[in-house]
């Protein structure tokens, strides 16, 4: 594949419909993405947007694919950095996958440009994100309380 990517996977002790809906639960989500709201109605050609908590817009996009509890897709994009927004597009795909008594998430972050600088703020961000959902889905609470 030309382009770059991020890959990031976890194993998180719950069920596959338990994770499903605490990627696709605006309140949910908020708990463990540093209070950052997302506005959907999870259905395949519609947009998406995450929110800050005061009311600007961080990235756009589309829901690309729709198939619970295995895969969700999204069309992504940065909105609030110029030098990122003028990139383009990525796609962020998450593949839930029971693996014996846990679950398996996958979370591949793809855009066509060489070196994107999207994708390098992308891994840095997921890692985080995703330890918080973790903890969240394993222990109640979340390990980070801000992004930095």
């Amino acid at each position: 594949m030309t382009g770059s990517s991020f890959v990031y996977v976890t194993f998180i002790r719950t069920t596959p419909d338990k994770l499903w809906s605490a990627l696709t639960t605006p309140e949910f989500i908020k708990k463990y993405w540093f209070n950052i709201q997302h506005e959907t109605d999870w259905k395949v050609g519609s947009p998406w947007k995450m929110v800050y908590p005061d009311g600007r817009i961080t990235d756009t996009g589309e829901i690309a694919e729709f198939d619970p509890p295995k895969r969700l897709a999204i069309k992504w994009r940065n909105e609030f950095m110029p030098e990122l927004k003028a990139e383009g597009w990525s796609r962020c795909v998450m593949d839930i996958e029971q693996v014996e008594d846990v679950v398996k998430l996958t979370v591949t972050h793809t855009m066509e440009l060489e070196n994107a600088k999207f994708i390098g703020a992308v891994s840095g961000g997921w890692p985080k994100i995703l330890s918080n959902l973790k903890s969240l889905l394993e222990t109640g609470e979340v390990v980070l309380k801000e992004i930095r």
